[in-house]
């Protein structure tokens, strides 16, 4: 397992939120993004609760933000670089975040982001 401390995993989840196109990053709206160690399932690398962009009618309004989770642990145990590290944070922030946005799963596996 790669050691990656909470503060340096944090920036790099930055990182990664910053590299989404402007034009697409201002559609992220009522969005929180955290990073806990660990999910339900020690193979969890991320999760995407909320109403996506898509699913959202006129009468969305005055709810808690959604929330996208970045699992620190699981993505350092599949790591065996910090280069590793840097790109799984990558992918898993934009996995989750196309789901916010209303992609699926099947959808980001023809991607090549699953």
């Amino acid at each position: 397992m790669v050691e990656v401390d909470e503060e340096t995993f944090g920036a790099l989840v930055e990182q990664a939120l910053d590299s989404i196109p402007p034009e697409l990053g201002r559609f992220m709206r009522n969005v929180a993004v955290v990073v806990e160690d660990m999910g339900s399932s020690p193979n969890l690398l991320g999760l995407y609760h909320g109403v996506p962009l898509t699913a959202r009618t006129s009468s969305y309004g005055g709810v808690l933000p959604d929330r996208i989770t970045i699992y620190r642990l699981p993505i350092l145990r599949r790591a065996r670089t910090v280069a590793d590290v840097v790109d799984q944070v990558r992918v898993t922030v934009i996995h989750e975040v196309a789901h916010h946005f209303g992609i699926d799963d099947d959808r980001l596996d023809e991607l090549g982001w699953a």
